[in-house]
Parts: structure tokens; C-alpha cells; sequence
């Protein structure tokens, strides 16, 4: 492969608590290479186009060199590539587009750290390493935030009073690049124009649905976090918060964000599963019980989004599970035959695109999440708008 392979591409990062996934894709938004950097800090390995290599990162910095190190050795150097884009994942109130990352963008990606404790350091610590190992190229950032911005107060604001002790709890709403690449793609796979009520789920470790009317997210099941809304892998969805309260005396804060965010959902539900793989071939009570409660609550979240739309015309999945758990679709789509929906069993069987039988009166579709074409596709935009 040549040298100059690379240039003019732009580099993805999505960088996690202990990996850094990428992607290089050209100026016509075609991925030509992609892989992971995982377990940063531990049994560290850096996998890309199809091989593994074990090597120790002990930080995001080392594990950023590897990549780097990875890329020009496949023709893609950094020297070459027109820009880097970050999925960054709390914007706050202010940042809620895409945007080129500057000193008073970083700041303020900063200022959202205790929005996102779990996500944002971890998204810093990407752009700060490569602004050190690349100083001279330029960074941009997309939000998982930003598709909600356009929600109505109404739907964003908690019932609590406006003041100090409250500044900054509202609705955010997350997987916002996975929606808005719903938006963008399905009309490419369905080759019509986009639904005016459309219901999305984004189905995954971690989950939601959104209601899209023209375009336009105006109802997400997370809330101030990712932690509210549906069941999910290892987060409890949605709860009380007077029992969380009671947990936090109980057991104190750390103790209960553990419980929260990493012991509950599917895996607890189950007693040690979180993977909706392995919960469909254990054959167990507590498995099927816990695919039943992923299935009600995605269900019961649906109702409410419809009304907020105030009807439905189309039902989208997409991520992990809605792309390949055909039960988990089919229990969901017979939930909401009341919709209108009818399911093309075979088709839903053979993993098609379109779900829906000719009969139905709303259409329903499977949509591969493309969140890194996505961001990719946003730092070009606003490098030509430049």
C-alpha cells in the first residue's frame, strides 16, 4: 500500500474508559480502515483490519501512538490526514453542534465533566494526546447530546425549582450521533423520504428510544444521564429516586453508583448476564425473565414517545441488539401491532432492512448504527463551510 494512502482522510476517534476505538475514512466518507485499542491500562491490544496485536498501553497518550503507529505502517499517516474527529459525549447546554475543537471548546468539554463523569475525561484525554502527537492537525468534535437539543423545555426540565443547588440537572438525551445517522441513512435503505413520526430504538449495552418528528428529536428516554430510561447491559434504567436515595444511605455514593450503572439491568436481573446473546441461548428463568423485562419497558417507553409525536408512522433499530436479536424485534413489533405494525415474519427471520409486511399500516426497518461515518461526515461539512 503507498505511502500517501492516507491523505486527505479523516481519522474517527471514539475513545472509552479503557479503549480507543477509529476509523479512516476518505473526503467521499468510504471507511478504508478501522480497529480498536483495548484494555488501555491493562492486558492492552490494538486489533486493526482484522489483526491482533498484544502491546502495553498504559495511558490514552501510549495507546494513541500505537494506533498512529499502526496507521502509517498501513499507508495512512498522520502527516497525511486532512483532520481527526471525537465523538465527545456530554456537550452541555452550549455545545450543541458539531464544532472545530479550539482552546474555549476544549474548556467548556471540560465544564461538562460532571455531566458525563464516566465519559468525557476519557474523551479529553484523546484530544489532548493527539494534540501533542499531532499539533498542527486540525480536530473537531460531534456530540451525543446535540440531536436533543431540540427537545421543548417541556420535555427537558425535571418539576424542581430554578436554583443554585439544581443548576444543570435537566433532559439531555445521548445517542444522539447514532439518531442522527438514522435520519441521514434511512432514506438510503428504504429510498423513501423520512417519516414524519418516526420511533427509534437504539438497542445496545446501552439503550434508548427517541421520537423523530421531521427530523427532529423532540422525546429520548435518557434523561440528565444515560442511566435512566430503558433496561439496559449493567445500567438499572429508570428508578426511583427515593430509592436511590435510600441506597445512597444504605450503602453510600459510591458504593450506589456501582449498583446503578454497573451491576444492574440485564445483569442483574439475570444473576451474571449482560449480553443479550448469551440471555437468548440460556435457557434459565432468570434469563428469560430478564429479556422479558428489556422487551416490557422498551414497550411501555414506546407509548409514551407515540403520544408525545402524537401518532407513528415508521419504527427504526438499530445498534447491537436491534440490528441482530430477531426475537427481541419481534416481541417489540407484536407489542405495538396495536400501532398499525404488522411484521414480515421471514423477513424479520432473514435479517432484511425492511421489517414490515405489505398489509402495514406503519413501516418498520432495521438500520446498521454508522455513528463514525457520521462524525466523520460533520468535520467535513464544517471544513467546507470553512
Amino acid at each position: 500500500m503507498g505511502k500517501t494512502e492516507g491523505h486527505n482522510s479523516v481519522l474517527v476517534i471514539n475513545a472509552g474508559s479503557s479503549s480507543i476505538k477509529f476509523a479512516v475514512f476518505t473526503a467521499d466518507l468510504n471507511e478504508t480502515l478501522s480497529g480498536i485499542a483495548a484494555n488501555i491500562g491493562g492486558a492492552s491490544f490494538l486489533t486493526i483490519a482484522g489483526e491482533t496485536e498484544t502491546s502495553p498501553f498504559i495511558d490514552h497518550k501510549s495507546a494513541l501512538n500505537a494506533v498512529i503507529a499502526a496507521l502509517e505502517r498501513r499507508g495512512h499517516s498522520i502527516k497525511n490526514m486532512k483532520a481527526a474527529a471525537h465523538r465527545v459525549v456530554h456537550g452541555g447546554r452550549k455545545l450543541t453542534a458539531p464544532v472545530r475543537i479550539s482552546s474555549d471548546v476544549r474548556s467548556e468539554i471540560y465544564n461538562c465533566t460532571p455531566l458525563a463523569p464516566l465519559h468525557n475525561p476519557h474523551n479529553l484525554a484523546a484530544i489532548d494526546a493527539l494534540s501533542q502527537i499531532a499539533p498542527d492537525l486540525p480536530q473537531f468534535a460531534s456530540f451525543d447530546t446535540s440531536f436533543h437539543a431540540t427537545n421543548p423545555d417541556v420535555a427537558t426540565r425535571y418539576a424542581i425549582p430554578r436554583m443554585m443547588e439544581t443548576k444543570g440537572i435537566r433532559r439531555y438525551g445521548f445517542h444522539g450521533l447514532s439518531y442522527a445517522s438514522l435520519v441521514t441513512y434511512l432514506p438510503e435503505v428504504s429510498g423513501e423520504k423520512l417519516p414524519s413520526r418516526l420511533l427509534a430504538f437504539h438497542l445496545g449495552n446501552g439503550a434508548s428510544l427517541c421520537a423523530i418528528r421531521n427530523g427532529q428529536s423532540i422525546a429520548t428516554t435518557m434523561g440528565y444521564s444515560p442511566l435512566d430510561g430503558l433496561t439496559m447491559g449493567t445500567r438499572s434504567g429508570g428508578i426511583d429516586a427515593n430509592a436511590v436515595l435510600r441506597l445512597v444511605e444504605e450503602n453510600g455514593l459510591d458504593r450506589t453508583k456501582a449498583i446503578l450503572n454497573h451491576e444492574s439491568g440485564l445483569l442483574g436481573l439475570s444473576g451474571g448476564k449482560s449480553d443479550m446473546r448469551n440471555l437468548m441461548l440460556d435457557p434459565s428463568a432468570d434469563s428469560a425473565f430478564a429479556i422479558e423485562h428489556f422487551c416490557y419497558w422498551s414497550l411501555r417507553h414506546a407509548g409514551s414517545l407515540i403520544a408525545a409525536m402524537e401518532g407513528l408512522d415508521a419504527i427504526a433499530f438499530t445498534g447491537g441488539i436491534g440490528e441482530n436479536a430477531l426475537g427481541v424485534r419481534a416481541r417489540i413489533l407484536r407489542g405495538l401491532e396495536w400501532t398499525g405494525v404488522r411484521m414480515n415474519p421471514d423477513a424479520n427471520h432473514r435479517n432484511e432492512a425492511r421489517l414490515h409486511a405489505e398489509s402495514s399500516k406503519v413501516k418498520a426497518w432495521a438500520i446498521p448504527a454508522k455513528e463514525e461515518r457520521m462524525i466523520a461526515a460533520d468535520a467535513i461539512t464544517l471544513m467546507e463551510a470553512a
